[in-house]
């Protein structure tokens, strides 16, 4: 008995590094980022509140209250904690366990009469882990912690983002809706104006009814603004976890730079993006686990020992259980090897190989992505901020050829046709700054959030 204990031990070294041959993922970083000439490229500076880089203490008030209020944060909270408990339940399974119990059994014939039998016992027992099952177990637990924690982050960076860009596509709205609101002012200014030239003989009904045409034109934009801005609002109550608020329509907002550049913002190099994106990290973590998951499908190929002891009292009567000697105890050790199962054992450690591989793959494509996500944004932040100084060289052109149809026409040297192209136009071009101004900023966010936010504390 000795010597089959001794060689089993033997085996179980022998046995206990073994693992099944998983191949490491593949990934290939670039010292530098193609189309991040305009930034530093040192190392990456985040900060952890990365949105106060753009110094706007409303945008700063708002995230802060996403933070504390959204249920999906809340979610993500409460998943960490999940796994944090099943860890627990997992190094449980593979440590002894202990229980009590308690049985009376009652019998009748009619030799005996009535028998009755008490027995209060408590009963161990242990599946001994041989072959690594508690390490690869725990490695796997802590694996749905990492990835749990991961998660948490990147719902933490997408709600900043989307609180973020919502503001900033709301302060588009609004200065749309001012811009709007302007221009139908100064289009009634001109229709009154072309109405006393009519009224005098000086302008045709052709042209009165143009000049009113204009005004009714911008009016038609005042409620389709209107209306995006209180979406905004609703979407961006939402995301702050708030119940559903009216919206102002007040059409200034804050005051969007032309030529946008937070200070302090580095980008670094590709590599640190595999230490600080939340979706990479997740997919690590993935793999960690599916790693860990093939291992233990392999162990269950080895031998097994299970020990089970009993012990406790017996006595015919309640009474008797207080006798001189009641006690009564039992042990059993089982040694069981798999040796024909139709060669399922072997096809679910394939089979989580087959996972391991996928979490690899997984995580080189996630990697791709991210790498692809920054390259992106900073060919449309260079492409933006070009589009953006033309533009507006366009507007003041615009508003200047505007000022001299006027003049002309009102000194007879030109058409009104030509009073309302240059409207038109005019108003074209201020519209579409208002919707590079905002890209820039949204640009940037989504920057941010390419780069996997600020984490330095964490």
């Amino acid at each position: 008995m000795k010597r089959i204990l001794y060689t089993l031990c033997l085996l179980a070294l022998a046995l206990s590094s073994c693992s099944p041959r998983l191949m490491p993922p593949e990934v290939t970083a670039r010292t530098n980022y193609l189309y991040g000439n305009a930034f530093r490229q040192y190392s990456l500076t985040l900060p952890e509140t990365w949105w106060q880089l753009f110094g706007d203490t409303t945008l700063n008030r708002l995230i802060e209250r996403a933070m504390s209020n959204n249920r999906n944060l809340w979610v993500a909270a409460s998943r960490i904690e999940e796994t944090r408990y099943n860890r627990s339940v997992a190094r449980a399974d593979l440590l002894p366990s202990l229980n009590g119990q308690l049985t009376a059994k009652g019998s009748y014939n009619r030799a005996t009469k009535i028998t009755e039998q008490y027995a209060p016992e408590l009963t161990a027992s242990w599946e001994v882990p041989l072959f690594g099952q508690l390490k690869q177990t725990t490695q796997a637990a802590r694996a749905e912690i990492g990835s749990a924690i991961w998660n948490y982050r990147g719902v933490q960076l997408a709600l900043a983002a989307e609180v973020a860009t919502t503001y900033f596509t709301l302060l588009q709205y609004e200065r749309d809706l001012w811009i709007a609101r302007r221009t139908s002012a100064l289009r009634r200014e001109s229709a009154a104006l072309i109405d006393s030239l009519f009224n005098y003989g000086m302008a045709t009904g052709v042209e009165r009814e143009q000049a009113h045409a204009l005004v009714a034109s911008a009016e038609s934009d005042i409620p389709r603004y209107q209306s995006a801005i209180e979406q905004a609002h609703l979407s961006l109550g939402l995301l702050l976890g708030e119940p559903p608020m009216p919206a102002s329509h007040e059409g200034v907002g804050l005051e969007l730079l032309t030529d946008l550049n937070p200070e302090g913002l580095d980008i670094g190099v590709p590599s640190e993006l595999l230490e600080r994106r939340p979706d990479i990290m997740q997919a690590r973590y993935a793999l960690d686990a599916a790693a860990a998951q093939a291992g233990l499908a392999r162990t269950a190929r080895f031998p097994s020992i299970t020990l089970s002891a009993s012990g406790g009292v017996g006595a015919n009567s309640i009474k008797g259980l207080t006798s001189s000697n009641p006690f009564t105890w039992s042990a059993v050790g089982a040694i069981v090897q798999p040796i024909f199962n139709f060669h399922g054992l072997k096809r679910r450690e394939q089979a989580a190989v087959e996972r391991y591989n996928q979490a690899a793959y997984g995580y080189e494509q996630t990697t791709l992505a991210a790498f692809a996500d920054v390259e992106k944004v900073l060919s449309s932040i260079a492409a933006t901020r070009i589009e953006t100084i033309r533009t507006t060289e366009l507007v003041n052109s615009y508003r200047s050829i505007l000022e001299m149809a006027y003049a002309l026409y009102r000194n007879g040297m030109a058409d009104y046709l030509d009073v309302i192209d240059a409207e038109r136009t005019l108003y074209t071009a201020q519209m579409d700054l208002v919707g590079l101004l905002s890209s820039q900023y949204i640009n940037y966010v989504t920057l941010c959030k390419a780069l996997g936010g600020g984490w330095q504390t964490l």
